[in-house]
């Protein structure tokens, strides 16, 4: 016995102890209290948007497959991936990219497809980029999916006039040049284009400025961004690479009320390392914790950022536009290195679930954000494979989470222990709550322990409970994933873990899993 309690005293004090709880099989106990009584703003459904770059399969394959494809579509638009899209209530698509936008010149890409020239794609492969996906495809497909355009323009290779011409191109309904060459074109009325970016990474494959040289350059292609009839532009600058909140002080001061948004751009690591990312399947729980722990970066970069823009911003009037995010691994073994392909598991839920519940939070000054991407690249949607389509554990987050579009932000308390590993923690419990325009309270709430189930108490304060419903995203492994064999290994199912107890909602969450509670 005395062995015993001196090997205690020297795991407890070495720290030792805490790993050999957190990987035992016991139950989590945790409480949340949602506060139906104090909402705090509406959560903008931008922030559930996506991101489509000219980057590997994305476009080419994973949305235009053209008139004459075998594949169902509608004007070259594949008809599987549209109505996928449809499904999640898709509220704005960013195109054409990334780092692709500023080598990007609009004009390449109007006109009759067979005379469109061809360029090199050198920032992703080298392929040969054809432009048979241009402005009015790209308009078409958002009109297909019912969202809204958010278009970036070439600051790092473009011009004033050039970023001008594109603008009036696509909103003037005027007797001009540009307006009549769209029309000429096919397109009589304009289009609404209200999100426009000025550059994309400038701080980097965008022009590798400095963030009072980016500012001058906003400052002076803005000017030529006008708005055309009723179409009223929302001026998104380019905002910091993840913790660079010097790029945030600077272009805050320089640029201030020129522009409507700012946007930032984080994605996770599970290494930590660019050169050596990471696989996306076949992980261990240590990359399954650090890819977690990392995600979680999202909450102190926008509390770090919301922080400095308050300073000159204290009634948040400039939204923050996080335009790119989402995992970034290894590509798949056998695939093109710049097409940064990579499967998606139940970790990528749980990540999905994480950041989203995170920009609800901080929806006061979360407008948009953009996963990257939508359709085979990085953390898709959508998977795609000639004529087959699989729709991924990050797409089921999605669905699950647009209960949350445009719904009032509850804010809740949460306790519950940490999920510990290798002398580091997390919480092994994560929530956001939103009430939405019929009064129904949607909690969404994640396991992030892929051991141990929760037992959480629920309380909702200031309103009365009806009837409760669930759904859960789940699975027995780690790394399950949807293949083309086997597209429905991971989805969405009934949750009926739940009991009402007295005034509280006692809630059985299993390990690893994703819940979305409707509470009426």
């Amino acid at each position: 016995m005395k062995r015993v309690k001196k090997l205690l005293a020297f795991l407890l004090l070495s720290g030792m102890i805490s790993s050999v709880m957190a990987d035992d099989n016991s139950t989590v106990n945790g409480q949340i209290v949602i506060h139906a009584d104090q909402p705090r703003g509406t959560i903008n459904r931008n922030i559930y948007g996506q991101f489509s770059e000219h980057l590997g399969r994305c476009i080419y394959e994973g949305i235009w497959v053209g008139e004459d494809s075998p594949i169902p579509n509608t004007r070259g638009i594949r008809n599987d991936v549209v109505a996928a899209l449809k499904q999640l209530n898709v509220p704005v698509l960013r195109w054409p990219g990334g780092c692709f936008a500023d080598e990007y010149h609009w004009k390449d890409g109007i006109g009759p497809r067979d005379k469109r020239p061809k360029m090199i794609n050198t920032h992703w492969g080298g392929v040969v980029e054809d432009n048979s996906f241009g402005t009015h495809e790209f308009l078409d497909l958002c009109e297909q999916v019912g969202c809204e355009p958010y278009i970036c323009g070439n600051v790092g290779s473009g011009t004033p006039q050039e970023m001008m011409e594109w603008v009036e191109y696509m909103t003037s309904d005027a007797d001009s040049p540009m307006a009549n060459l769209r029309r000429a074109n096919g397109h009589k009325e304009p289009w609404k284009v209200r999100y426009f970016g000025v550059g994309n990474e400038s701080w980097g494959c965008g022009g590798n400025m400095r963030p009072e040289f980016y500012s001058d350059n906003f400052r002076r292609y803005n000017t030529f961004v006008k708005n055309y009839g009723t179409n009223r532009v929302y001026r998104i600058a380019c905002g910091s690479n993840g913790d660079d909140t010097n790029w945030t002080s600077v272009v805050m001061a320089n640029v201030g009320n020129r522009m409507n948004g700012l946007s930032l751009h984080y994605y996770t690591i599970p290494s930590g390392n660019w050169g050596k990312k990471g696989p996306a399947t076949q992980f261990s729980e240590g990359e399954w914790f650090s890819t977690l722990r990392r995600a979680l970066e999202m909450g102190e970069l926008v509390q770090r950022h919301s922080a400095i823009m308050d300073k000159t911003d204290p009634q948040k009037r400039i939204g923050m536009i996080v335009d790119e995010w989402g995992v970034w691994y290894d590509v798949e073994p056998g695939t093109n290195p710049g097409f940064l392909y990579q499967q998606n598991t139940l970790r990528d839920a749980l990540v999905a679930g994480v950041t989203l519940n995170i920009f609800n939070d901080h929806c006061d000054r979360v407008k948009m954000a953009n996963i990257a991407q939508l359709v085979n690249v990085l953390q898709s949607m959508i998977l795609t494979d000639k004529e087959r389509m699989l729709l991924t554990p990050t797409y089921h987050v999605f669905e699950m989470y647009k209960v949350h579009q445009d719904a009032t932000l509850l804010p809740i308390e949460l306790s519950a222990p940490d999920y510990k590993r290798d002398e580091k923690a997390i919480p092994s419990l994560h929530a956001s709550a939103s009430r939405d325009k019929a009064g129904r309270v949607h909690l969404s709430v994640i396991n992030l322990d892929p051991h141990r189930d929760a037992q959480i108490s629920v309380k909702v304060a200031g309103a009365q409970t009806g009837t409760i419903t669930g759904r859960i995203l789940t699975a027995t492994t780690m790394d399950a994933h949807n293949t083309f064999d086997h597209p429905d290994a991971v989805k969405p199912a009934p949750f009926t873990g739940f009991e009402r107890k007295g005034e509280e909602i006692a809630i059985t969450l299993p390990s690893k899993s994703v819940v979305m509670l409707e509470i009426q």
